[in-house]
């Protein structure tokens, strides 16, 4: 995923608007939905396109054109009734990915078979951090250290198979650093920067944030 892509948040509350937002001032196209006019016209100050529906009736999705939406977040975990209609519509809709804020671990279940890519627990993963997950594409992870820097689990792009850290020099390229890589469930920070790097390797590397849109 990435900021190329489109975005979709069904349910602007304190979660919802924050996914929608770090979306929007990162350059994003995101198209915000509620069912609470006021809560709308709040939130269309940090999120020109704001819209006041009904996400659960399907003449809504259509009329919204969700279709053509890359990627849909539904951030209405108190209504599961509501999670589950919109999961079901988007699915139908042919939306690729939809990733659905949950309650509980029995919601998560529900969830899943009836079609969410992804169910997230709020109390785990803040909507910032989700946001900034999506918008950089091949990232697996991302803990942020300061408000500029962020440590993140890279996944080794298939160009960089059979290549050293010698070869690649990330640092000068990509202005990363490689703190250590992360291979069958082993953390190794004993670098060897001549290890030829494999497809089942991923490098966790420190960078600034402002830089990270090198690695897309």
């Amino acid at each position: 995923m990435s900021i190329h892509q489109t975005y979709a948040v069904f349910g602007l509350g304190r979660y919802g608007r924050a996914i929608a937002k770090e979306l929007v001032d990162s350059g994003a196209e995101v198209l915000a939905v509620d069912t609470d006019e006021e809560i709308v016209n709040e939130a269309s100050a940090d999120i020109p396109l704001c819209k006041c529906a009904d996400i659960t009736e399907p003449e809504v999705i259509k009329q919204l054109g969700i279709s053509n939406i890359d990627v849909v977040i539904i951030a209405t975990a108190s209504n599961l009734e509501a999670s589950v209609m919109a999961t079901m519509l988007c699915k139908e809709a042919g939306v690729k990915t939809i990733i659905t804020k949950c309650a509980n671990e029995m919601h998560q279940k529900i969830l899943s078979r009836v079609g969410a890519d992804r169910v997230v627990f709020p109390e785990k993963e803040s909507g910032t951090r989700l946001a900034k997950n999506l918008l950089s594409s091949g990232f697996v992870d991302i803990i942020e250290l300061s408000k500029d820097v962020s440590m993140i689990e890279l996944d080794v792009r298939p160009e960089w198979i059979g290549k050293t850290l010698v070869d690649l020099n990330l640092r000068k390229k990509y202005s990363i650093n490689v703190v250590a890589i992360k291979q069958n469930g082993d953390v190794n920070i004993d670098i060897d920067p001549h290890t030829i790097l494999t497809d089942d390797m991923n490098l966790i590397v420190v960078a600034n944030v402002s830089k990270l849109s090198k690695l897309k």
